[in-house]
């Protein structure tokens, strides 16, 4: 099994397979408009307008497992994304990340993160997981690190 065969939801309700990523660099994001770490929305969407013609792609799943911060339906996710961060990257249907319900794409990189950078765990809104263009997990980045901050490891994977 690989990343690409997973299957997720568009934020519209769409089932969408990640092999229509092959080939790409992807950024994937677990998300939420009412946390603290939310303003990462707009250092990812930078990421993404500076990378996206070298191929990256950033990919955000929202979530409300962590103290309630994503209540709102698909439908006001994607306008809250819009409207205060002007998000043009995919988002996807709400997930779990965690847990016993934990959407199979989350299980999927838990358990292929290389263990040097693999914390056993998403500890929080805005963990990130880099892959590589041929599907390989190259590093997991705790809900802290600030998007910036990825953009030498983007560099290094796109190059």
């Amino acid at each position: 099994m690989s990343i690409y065969d997973i299957e997720v939801q568009t934020i519209s309700g769409e089932t969408q397979s990640l092999s229509d990523y092959k080939g790409k660099t992807l950024l994937i994001v677990n998300t939420a408009s009412a946390c603290g770490l939310t303003p990462h929305y707009k250092g990812l969407q930078s990421l993404y307008e500076q990378y996206q013609e070298k191929g990256l792609v950033v990919l955000g799943f929202p979530c409300n497992q962590f103290a309630g911060q994503e209540p709102g339906t698909n439908e006001e996710i994607q306008s809250f994304c819009e409207l205060n961060y002007q998000v043009t990257f995919p988002l996807f249907a709400k997930v779990d990340v965690k847990g016993e319900n934990a959407h199979p794409l989350y299980t999927y990189l838990l358990t292929h993160t290389p263990e040097d950078s693999r914390t056993g765990d998403i500890e929080w809104n805005f963990v990130k997981f880099l892959v590589n263009a041929n599907g390989d997990i190259v590093k997991q980045y705790s809900a802290r690190t600030e998007p910036a901050d990825i953009a030498s490891d983007i560099e290094a994977v796109l190059a």
